[in-house]
């Protein structure tokens, strides 16, 4: 009898997905790649496994790995040995999930699937501090394009700031920034062990510049933050915090072997994430 194991490596984190499945057009491919006593789920367009330091236990350290691909149609086109109940199942994980990592020759996809799940990033921006003047100057702030879920992710990503920050007085004077966004900040990486600075631990770079959302938009930003940081709403008033964006104009993908892959605005919000 044929099983499917669901791996779910975003677990307990508020979130989940199934980064080593494909779920494009309609069907799920899982592949099972199996060694020396262990056993592992990728994606079927994953290169094959080396002989060391990806799978999981002693005995995946040694000896060559072999795959055996089985397959979940999903959409109406169930059929592994009859099991509706299987089906339905994987249905219901992908909707409650964030859904399936793209594959790596969509990067469009990529971009919006990590900023999605990444509830903050790395913003750089160029320092108007003393001594410090026109050097690049990083730091962390929360963010979100959208709720938690599949669906909810607008690609745009929001931001909650107070004018007494020391990168929103930077911005003041040049509001150009990069924003840096990577899987590493979930449990994803860690659990296949992917160094962050390895390609397969997606990562996204955007540049463009900060700005404040206008009335109109102010209920989206704010509904994106505060559903993903509920603290928000306690911060102290007198900070006077203000809803923003990253108004991206440019995108770099790194998720695969070979290099940065380059994505155009227009690219990134026709794509659903």
């Amino acid at each position: 009898m044929n099983t499917v194991d669901i791996v779910s490596p975003l677990a307990g984190s508020g979130k989940a997905d199934f980064p080593l499945a494909k779920a494009a057009r309609g069907a799920l491919s899982l592949v099972k790649v199996s060694g020396q006593g262990c056993s592992d789920w990728r994606r079927a367009e994953d290169p094959p496994l080396p002989a060391r330091g990806r799978g999981r236990g002693a005995g995946c350290r040694g000896g060559r790995l072999s795959r055996r691909a089985q397959s979940v149609s999903v959409g109406g086109r169930c059929g592994m040995a009859g099991s509706a109940l299987l089906c339905a199942a994987v249905l219901l994980l992908l909707l409650a999930a964030g859904g399936a990592i793209p594959p790596p020759e969509e990067a469009a996809r990529m971009a919006r699937f990590v900023l999605h799940n990444c509830d903050w990033g790395a913003l750089a921006t160029l320092s108007a501090q003393d001594g410090l003047r026109g050097r690049p100057f990083a730091n962390i702030f929360s963010l979100s394009d959208g709720p938690p879920g599949p669906f909810s992710g607008s690609g745009v990503p929001y931001l909650y700031l107070t004018d007494m920050e020391i990168s929103v007085q930077d911005l003041e004077i040049n509001s150009n920034a990069s924003l840096t966004v990577s899987l590493a900040q979930t449990p994803y990486c860690k659990k296949h062990r992917y160094d962050p600075q390895n390609p397969l631990c997606a990562h996204i770079i955007f540049c463009g510049s900060i700005v404040k959302v206008n009335d109109s938009e102010a209920g989206l930003a704010k509904k994106a933050l505060f559903s993903r940081h509920p603290e928000m709403e306690t911060w102290p008033k007198d900070h006077n915090w203000f809803f923003a964006k990253f108004n991206i104009t440019n995108i770099w993908v790194l998720d695969y072997f070979g290099g940065l892959k380059i994505v155009t605005p227009e690219e990134y919000y026709s794509v659903k994430p």
